[in-house]
This record gives C-alpha cells, structure tokens and sequence, in this order.
C-alpha cells in the first residue's frame, strides 16, 4: 500500500448505537457537558469573555481561559452534531455572541492581554495566545458543522487573518513560534474545511520556522527544549519537553506530510512516533515522566509515584496516531492509540462523569500523600492527588476529554484508494465513501471486554476490507458469512478483498488472552515487577479490594487467572482475579532470615477504573515470582 493516500472517516459518518462507547457518550451527553459548564461559569471562564474585569473584581481572566471555553464548545459540538438540544446551543450562542460582541476590529481576542495587559500582545511566547486561538479554530469548525451556524467561524477567521498578517507576513510579534503549539494542527483542520491556501502556507511556516528563531524565548525554568525549540522539526529525532506541546506539534507535523507527500517529515514523525512508544510510554499509554514541565525525560524514565501522565498527553497521543495511519497504514498506530484511549485517557475522568484527574500515576500509596500533604509548601515532593476533582485552576483535560468521547468514532475506519481500514472496534453504523460510492457498515461488538468484532455490509461492491489485527492478540480468526477464511495480513492488518453484498458478515475473533508482561530491566523502577493485561486494557489493584500491602504482592504467569463481571460504583466491569503470595508480617525493621510467605485472593480492575471508591492504595506492578 502506498503512502500518503489515507482520507480519514469522521465520526459525522458514523453513529455509536450501543456497547461501551455508546454508554460513555450518553454519560457525558447527560452529565459532563453541563457539569464542565457549571464548573467554568462558577470560576469565571465565561464571564471574562465579557471583558468587563477591573483590578479588584474576583475572577481575573488568565492566558489560558478562552481555550477552556472553546473547548468546551467543541465537545458540545460534537454531540450537538449528533442530537440538536436548543438549550444546548443556547449555552453556546451566548458565548459566541459575547466572542462577536468584544473582539478588536483588528480581530485579537484574548480576555487577558484585552483587560490585564493590553500592552502585552504577541510579545510573551510563554503565554498561551496562539494556543488558544488554534482551539478558537477547532471549536468554530465543529460549531458550524454542528448548527450551520458561521459567527464563531468568522470570529476564528478574523483572528487568524490577524495572526497571520502579524507573524508570516509583517514579522510585527516579538516572536516567531507558539510557545505552545496547538494552533498549528488547526490551521491545518481550518484549511481542509475551507481549501483557503493561507491556513496552510501559516501552518507550513509555524512548522518550518520553529527552532530556527533567536527571538523564541522559553521560560527561566526550562531550555529550548522545553517548547521543541531546541533544532529544526527536521532534526528532532526524540521526543523532548512539555509533552502535550510536543504531540501537538507532531500532529501538525503529520497534517503537513500527509499534505505535501513529505517523505522527510513523515520519517521524523515516525523516528519520533517510535522514542515514544518504545522507550518513553508507560504500558498505559501515558506519557510526560515528570511534573516539572510536565515533560518527557530521558529514555526508559518511567517512575510510577510521581508519573505525570498528563490526561490531555494520551489524548494527543492519540491524535498524533491516528494522522499516522493516513499516512502509513500500520497496526503500530491503532494498537497505541486504543492503549492510550481505554487507559490513561479515560482514567481521567470519574465513572460519574463529573470528576477528573490531569495526572495519572502508576501507583499510590496514602501514607505517602498524607505526609507530603502536612508538609510546608516549599517541601513537598510532588505527588499526583489520590481523587478526581471537579475543576482545575488548570482545567484543560475536563474539556478535552468531552471532544474525544464526542467524537470518538474517529478512530473507527479511514480509506486509502479501494480499501477501507477497521481501525479501532465499537457498536457503530454508518457510512464510509470509497472512490465516491457510499459503503455502508454496521458494526456489532462487545470490545474491549470481548474480542468478537461482527461488521455487516449494506451495500454491493469490491472493494478490500482491512481488519487491524491488535499485536496483544496472539489468535484471530476470521469468517465470511460463517465460512473461516485465510486473509492475507501485513504490517497488523488482515486484507479481506471480495465482491460483497448486502448482508455478508464478516466475523474476526480476537483471543483476548489474559498477558502477564514485565518491563525492560533498563526501566529501574519497575525491574522485576509485572503487570497484567487483558486485550487493550491494563489491570491494577486497590488495597479496597485487597487487604494487604500491595507492593509486596507476588505474583506468576502460571497462575490461575479468570475473568469475572463485577460492579463498581454500579458500572458493570469485567474484573481479574488470581492469586498472589505476601510475606508474614514481622517486628524488625531488617532481619536476616527468609520471609515466610501465604497466598492471597488478588482483584485487579482496568486501570480507567481506579480511584472511584475514595483514597486507596493503587498497585500497577507487582512482583514477580518466576
């Protein structure tokens, strides 16, 4: 297959009709849109869209608060693309109109360098102007999609005409890049939707100028590194800095190459692509090792209590992902971004729905955070909180994660010439354009609790239907209409090309095995230990359900392990148990004979799961015995 023909499927094609995707869209539909809402009309990010602050009003706008709200705006546009709701899109137009009401004439519209310092425009790199107006951009395309209402677009519009005179063309800024890169994946998203060059010539010189400038300054803490600035995207082979920012660009990076064919940006990106998931992901997809600049590290850096794993990172994560498979079609980006999608990112959010994490850590251990919690500011170590909060002062992954669950059924299919690629599974049915003929799939499954995945076509043609093959499943079968068949797979996918007709079925059984793996010995901080997997979900254990001293846990890949249906905080999940062996307890603090060990019953839940039963103990990694 060649590269660079892949054409995405949106999931405006596509409509989630039951299973574990659908129940997540009618949680947040019913629950996290309004209680996202609520949370930022309490803090003051809609009202500052007003412009009326004054030193000594509470509230005062920060750099960051129009991306919180147009984020926001685009999750609810996701749904609202689905089901119009007027109460909804009143919400909406309220903040549109407040958009319209107090933008310049010259098109700037940021509430914080308006009110606060509007001397201060496009001189700070370290702000956030440039990122919030590149979610200012998604979250107008989404609304117009949405409603046909266009005066959010042309609000995004003016601003970055206004960008784009200040930056490309006049130089005027006391810059040259985005501190925080964002803006440049929705210039590309804004030049798709309206085939204006200009978006895209902005795009390509954001891209091509970063590393390059001796006006990008960074801030005092960090290096060029921090912000990707440290060479030129051509010439950064590892990932480095701020995690979400690195995504974000690597995005943009694989919007521009996809474009342009760019044999030479698409190898970077998969140089890049490959650091990551070999050397410097957590086995749940989280990335960014460290809170301080919540960045990357160095290689094999995976800590588990003071993991960062930034919520809003995996998202990205995924995101980088699914533009590489138009790119290349290969099982490499699907398997890591369902990884990241059933793990980190949706341990983010509470089973609820209207609590959140922005740190997803791999272990912890309440005695730990008490103790730092009762330190003086200055010497606490940085430990992640142990329960989801409402609202952050730094509330970017509460909306970020509406827009992924709204349209999570972009991940399902993308196109190249006469084939259609099944990339991630979900109960869904909906319509896929190949070669200009409306193929229409329904997908029945159970996934990623069960490996029976059913598509059924609706409409006559030949064409090659590609099923990614997960790298965890060591047996997948395949049958047409009940028949197994023997298709050709390469590079993760299985090539099932025929004449189909209305109503042929094609069935692919995944072995949903359940995995003990254990991490590379150059992984210090996990040497030794393992952890269990079932499908693409990761498994850990509370001390909730496991009344002992988790660390200490041992356990076998010859063990027994069984799959059971359990109940958590009333959502209905698969749950693993097995055994373990804990030491006898003893007085000394050392001693010097051999410990006396007793089995134990151990309950593992997937790790999206944890830290919905109050303040626990959380174990990912245990010993391991053989």
């Amino acid at each position: 297959m060649e590269k660079f023909i892949g054409k995405p499927v949106s999931f405006d094609q596509i409509d989630v009709t039951d299973g574990f995707w659908k129940e997540k869209q009618e949680l947040f539909y019913k629950v996290t849109i309004k209680s996202v809402y609520d949370r930022f009309e309490e803090t003051g990010r809609f009202e500052a869209l007003k412009f009326n602050w004054k030193e000594g009003m509470p509230n005062k706008p920060h750099i960051f608060w129009e991306s919180d709200v147009t984020k926001w705006i685009e999750g609810a546009a996701y749904f609202l693309q689905k089901k119009r709701d007027p109460e909804l899109e009143t919400k909406v137009d309220e903040l549109v109109e407040r958009m319209v009401n107090t933008q310049d004439e010259n098109g700037y519209l940021n509430a914080y360098f308006t009110v606060v310092e509007p001397d201060a425009r496009f001189t700070r790199r370290t702000d956030h102007e440039l990122y919030c107006a590149g979610h200012l951009v998604e979250g107008a395309i989404a609304y117009a999609k949405a409603t046909g209402k266009t005066a959010m677009l042309q609000v995004a519009e003016k601003y970055i005409d206004l960008i784009d005179r200040v930056f490309r063309i006049d130089h005027s800024a006391k810059f040259d890049t985005p501190g925080h890169e964002e803006i440049e994946l929705a210039l590309m998203k804004l030049y798709d939707y309206t085939k204006e060059e200009r978006y895209k010539l902005l795009a390509e010189y954001f891209i091509n100028t970063r590393g390059t400038s001796n006006r990008d300054e960074t801030y005092s803490f960090t290096d060029q590194e921090h912000m990707q600035s440290h060479l030129p995207v051509r010439k950064q082979f590892t990932a480095e800095g701020h995690s979400v920012r690195a995504l974000y660009l690597y995005s943009g990076m694989a919007d521009l190459a996809l474009r342009n064919k760019e044999e030479e940006l698409f190898q970077v990106c998969k140089e890049l692509f490959s650091n990551i998931v070999n050397k410097r992901m957590y086995i749940t997809g989280g990335i960014g090792s460290t809170h301080r600049g919540e960045s990357f590290t160095f290689d094999y850096d995976l800590p588990e209590y003071t993991a960062y794993n930034e919520t809003c990172a995996s998202i990205a994560l995924a995101m980088f992902c699914r533009r590489m498979w138009l790119i290349e079609p290969n099982g490499i980006y699907a398997d890591c971004a369902e990884k990241a999608l059933y793990n980190t990112v949706l341990s983010g959010v509470s089973l609820s729905g209207d609590s959140f994490f922005y740190e997803n850590p791999l272990a912890v251990d309440p005695d730990r955070n008490i103790f730092n919690d009762s330190r003086p500011q200055g010497l606490k170590e940085h430990l992640p909180i142990m329960e989801r909060v409402k609202v952050f002062d730094c509330s970017c992954c509460p909306p970020n994660l509406l827009r992924v669950v709204g349209s999570i059924a972009d991940y399902m299919y993308s196109t190249a010439e006469d084939v259609i690629f099944a990339h991630c599974f979900m109960d869904a049915a909906g319509t896929v354009w190949l070669q200009d003929k409306a193929i229409s799939l329904v997908q029945k499954t159970k996934y990623p609790y069960e490996g029976r995945i059913e598509i059924t076509t609706q409409t006559d043609g030949t064409y090659t239907l590609a099923l990614r093959i997960p790298a965890w499943a060591k047996k997948a079968d395949i049958t047409i209409n009940g028949e197994e068949i023997s298709a050709p797979v390469k590079d993760g996918y299985a090539y099932c090309k025929r004449s189909w007709k209305t109503g042929d079925k094609v069935s692919l059984n995944l072995e949903m095995e359940i995995k003990v793996l254990e991490a590379n010995p150059k992984v210090v901080d996990l040497c030794g230990r393992a952890a269990v997997t079932r499908g693409p979900l990761v498994y850990c254990a509370e001390s909730a359900d496991n009344n002992y001293e988790l660390r200490d846990a041992r356990i076998s890949r010859s063990g027994e392990y069984t799959t059971i249906q359990d109940s958590i905080c009333k959502a209905e999940i698969p749950v693993i148990t097995t055994s373990a062996s804990v030491r006898d307890g003893f007085d000394q603090l050392y001693r010097d004979k051999s410990a006396t060990r007793h089995t134990v019953p151990l309950k593992l839940i997937p790790y999206f799961a944890r830290a919905n039963r109050g303040k626990t103990e959380l174990c990912t990694w245990f010993l391991l015995e053989d």
